[in-house]
């Protein structure tokens, strides 16, 4: 009986633990792998409602639950960024197919060694 008792006290102490931890960190509470077993539907309901659940074992983060709509959200971010990249690639290939830019590049083709170190000389005071 006293160890139930001891046990059902540390539980409580728990569950306050976490939702101290939860507090400090805004959106993002920590439950032991053994709390996430006990307590699933708590951390289901507080996923869903937008907090990002890390599971830890041996005190280390080992798992993260989230919700739907942060997961899609994750998801689409690579295409969102492979899409910015892809545009600023075609708008600096279609500034590079100009007629100035096409004539440049056949000067600096065609140009001697002494021409191109002329150029580097004077592209690096304009760096300064």
């Amino acid at each position: 009986m006293a160890n139930m008792a001891i046990m059902k006290v540390r539980r409580a102490a728990r569950k306050i633990q976490t939702r101290v931890t939860a507090g400090r960190s805004a959106g993002r509470a920590s439950y032991t792998a053994t709390q996430a077993k006990n307590e699933f539907g708590h951390l289901l309901e507080q996923a869903i409602h937008g907090t990002t659940v890390v599971i830890t074992k041996h005190d280390s983060p080992r798992a993260v639950l989230i919700s739907v709509d942060q997961f899609e959200s994750l998801q689409q971010a690579p295409q969102t960024k492979l899409n910015a990249l892809s545009g600023q690639f075609d708008a600096l290939l279609e500034r590079m197919q100009t007629p100035a830019a096409r004539s440049g590049m056949a000067a600096a083709f065609n140009a001697s060694p002494k021409q191109l170190g002329k150029a580097a000389v004077k592209a690096a005071r304009k760096r300064g």
